[in-house]
């Protein structure tokens, strides 16, 4: 059996950032991966839906042009241009960190299932190896729902969507949640029509209900359908055409599509691992339970990224691999202090940092409330940019940052400089003073603390 110093199982967004520490080190390493290299985020996450969403925008903006004072005519959507575009550059990701292991010298990469024989030894088929420390990487796969007739139609996630080569007709995305809001609005600027079905009554539930209204607002403003609500009930396909039947306001009603996405969460890719065989623990969720610092219950066994559960995106899982680099290494990085930050790109997009405003109110806080609309700042009306606005939350005693919303252009860049505001601790009286460049839209933050308020659970 062969020994190696570090066993990295999977290739997601954790594993690039291990290897640019361990290759270093000269220690012998194996990498293994039954897929594509590089996980969801190269191959169906980030990468290529940010690349549809960068065309979605550019066809977009072309059919404003009136707006703007110029006419371009009938824009004409290439869909297998756009595919080209997007192959191009999620496979150059891919195959980039895929030929940067084959070539270093002290790393195997294993193309095979690697699966659990006992608690730090991996078969490969005929092979087993065995490793002083395991890193497991595996990630997520979408939720399949219970809905009669689900494994009679030809459904997608969003890797089927993102491989299929023609443009649906008209496209039913069963989840409201953040993959739905995206690619309603990327298939409805390409020429889809586009359903959303959401079971819950209000848009992206995690968000606060001003937050999930304006992004439907925005949604609805570009004649997308959204079902909320809804309850999925049964689903059928003949000659091609996808039948949903959904239950709303207790009446019955057949939602007819030429495709169904499915985007209602994901689940762990656990389960085929053979922690059977190990002491390896999951939760009630399938996720595989972990400390501070990624470790399992088993010396020198470390769980990374969407697979234990503290965290769903590709930040996260770097940051989970940079908390056990710390760990071996030396130094102060902990999952418990990491603050939450995400994303949402739609167009204009979200930027979240920590609380949203009903988990402030949870706390027992006195929360202090700002918020700016966008309309109110020059830079986005020059843009022809004025949809959504910004929200800040503030402790009353400490003077401090407790989260942001930031729905509007550039927000998903912006609310990287609250993160920074909130892990330095910096007091807004002192954020207030800060003097940024004009004209932008970060210019205007700091001035929307000039109308805080306390925030009310009614609010919320």
């Amino acid at each position: 059996m062969k020994k190696y110093d570090h066993i990295i199982l999977g290739t997601g967004q954790a594993t690039g950032t291990l290897l640019g520490r361990l290759i270093s080190t000269g220690d012998s390493i194996a990498v293994i991966e039954k897929g594509k290299v590089g996980g969801s985020c190269v191959n169906y996450g980030c990468t290529p839906t940010k690349t549809m969403v960068a065309s979605a925008r550019a066809i977009h903006l072309a059919r404003r042009g009136s707006e703007f004072g110029f006419e371009a005519g009938d824009i004409g959507v290439n869909y297998p241009k756009i595919r080209e575009r997007m192959n191009g550059i999620r496979n150059g990701s891919s195959n980039g960190l895929k030929n940067w292991m084959k070539r270093t010298e002290n790393v195997d990469f294993y193309e095979a299932e690697g699966k659990f024989t006992d608690d730090k030894v991996i078969s490969l088929g005929e092979e087993e190896i065995t490793g002083n420390n395991i890193y497991i990487n595996t990630g997520t796969r979408p939720r399949l729902p219970k809905i009669e007739g689900i494994n009679n139609v030809d459904w997608m996630d969003s890797a089927r969507l993102l491989d299929k080569e023609d443009l649906p007709e008209h496209l039913i995305i069963l989840g409201g949640g953040y993959i739905g809001a995206e690619f309603s609005q990327v298939y409805k600027r390409f020429g889809s029509r586009v359903t959303i079905v959401q079971r819950a009554d209000q848009l992206m539930p995690r968000e606060d209900k001003d937050v999930a209204d304006a992004i439907k607002d925005i949604l609805l403003d570009e004649d997308i359908n959204i079902l909320l609500g809804a309850d999925a009930k049964s689903v059928t396909q003949k000659d091609g055409i996808i039948q949903l039947t959904i239950e709303k306001d207790s009446n019955e009603e057949v939602i007819k599509g030429s495709d169904l996405l499915l985007a209602i969460g994901r689940v762990p890719n656990s389960d085929n691992l053979g922690l059977e065989n190990t002491s390896l623990k999951t939760n009630e969720r399938g996720y595989i339970q972990v400390d501070d610092y990624c470790r399992t219950g088993v010396n020198g066994v470390f769980a990374l990224g969407d697979v234990n559960g503290e965290g769903a995106f590709t930040h996260t899982s770097v940051n989970d691999a940079e908390i056990v680099l710390d760990y071996l290494f030396g130094g102060e990085r902990a999952i418990s202090k990491r603050i939450p930050i995400y994303g949402l790109f739609t167009d204009p997009p979200l930027g979240r940092v920590g609380m949203s405003e009903k988990e402030a109110l949870a706390t027992g806080k006195k929360v202090l409330k700002a918020t700016y609309d966008m309309s109110r700042i020059s830079r986005a009306k020059e843009m022809g940019e004025t949809k959504g606005f910004a929200k800040l939350l503030v402790d009353a005693e400490t003077d401090l940052i407790l989260g942001g919303s930031i729905l509007g252009i550039n927000g998903d860049e912006i609310i990287n400089m609250f993160a920074a505001i909130m892990h330095s601790g910096i007091q807004c009286r002192n954020y207030r003073r800060v003097v940024l460049v004009h004209p932008t839209v970060s210019e205007l933050m700091p001035w929307m603390l000039d109308g805080i308020k306390e925030a009310m659970e009614k609010e919320a």
